[in-house]
């Protein structure tokens, strides 16, 4: 029996593809991809949703693995009434939505130092639910609340307490929403900070396969982390080493490769599927586990079903 959807001003699309929302262009369809034309808009949806429905918040697909037999429930994908970006004295807020490159330029403009966001692949929402960093900041160090939506449409302001942040992690609930975050950062220079993204930039593209088919890093660091999400540098151990220390640099499964350039990089070398993909990861943690007896953990996040003919 078909699934029966509330109305909305937004946009609902069935069985919408999602391979071309996601940077490694693979994965299987959302039984509805959702687009909410504002936020009471996403609100009114999900109070009239009935509970047991599945709800799958998207971002840019920047860090997802989407498996080939798609996702049950509703995809949410937040657009364009969701990416402003305002400066409010030392504190900047953004929408869900804004890209994370673009926020870091923004603050950068009006002095002030988000500059970590400049090189981290995505945009507002994931960095917030994924407690995103870069070059020993996180997202945690510099933020002050988030608007989430609850799955039951109920609107909530989320401090830091309430958000659990830990590394590449935090405690935001299963179908929750964020639309909008504010952060608080360090007074800079405009031009200085500018400098600062150039290099940070020109370090990345020089040691990640940038113009590749990835999700960014595949595994996380297997290091101790405090409970804000910072690092602990008694054991900092780097996820790429131990791959390349299993020999698994430029690794392949079907279409899937682990990059040649940096090995922690899953990339879709050319017809990869996400079986392809998610198989070789786990090749992977098998293999360095065996060799260094180190579990390593996905960062990149894997949702959906397998495709029918991968479960026989």
């Amino acid at each position: 029996m078909a699934m029966t959807l509330p109305s909305s001003r937004g946009t609902l699309t069935p069985d919408r593809p999602l391979a071309d929302l996601t940077w490694l262009r693979v994965g299987g369809p959302a039984e509805w991809l959702f687009q909410p034309a504002d936020r009471d808009d996403l609100a009114a949806f999900l109070a009239a949703l009935p509970a047991d429905v599945p709800v799958f918040p998207m971002g840019v697909g920047s860090n997802l693995i989407v498996r080939d037999g798609g996702i049950r429930g509703v995809v949410i994908r937040l657009g364009r009434g969701f990416n402003a970006i305002s400066v409010e004295g030392r504190r900047v807020r953004a929408g869900a939505a804004a890209l994370d490159a673009h926020v870091a330029r923004k603050a950068a403009e009006a002095g002030l130092d988000l500059s970590f966001l400049r090189t981290i692949p995505g945009a507002v929402g994931g960095a917030v639910r994924m407690n995103a960093g870069c070059y020993g900041s996180y997202t945690a160090d510099h933020f002050v609340e988030a608007t989430v939506v609850m799955r039951d449409g109920s609107v909530r302001v989320f401090g830091p307490d309430e958000m659990g942040f830990a590394y590449r992690s935090s405690a935001l609930p299963a179908g929750a929403v964020v639309t909008e975050a504010v952060f608080e950062a360090p007074v800079g220079d405009p031009a200085a900070l500018e400098a600062k993204m150039a290099e940070q930039i020109a370090k990345r593209d020089a040691s990640q396969p940038v113009k590749d088919r990835s999700a960014g890093s595949t595994f996380r660091n297997p290091a101790g982390f405090s409970s804000t999400g910072r690092a602990d540098d008694v054991h900092d151990l780097k996820a790429w080493k131990l791959i390349d220390g299993a020999g698994l640099r430029g690794a392949r499964r079907g279409g899937a490769q682990m990059s040649e350039k940096h090995p922690n990089f899953l990339i879709n070398a050319g017809g990869a599927t996400a079986a392809d993909l998610e198989e070789l990861g786990e090749d992977v943690r098998k293999r360095v586990f065996q060799i260094s007896g180190l579990t390593l953990e996905w960062e990149i996040m894997r949702v959906g079903e397998k495709a029918p003919e991968a479960d026989a």
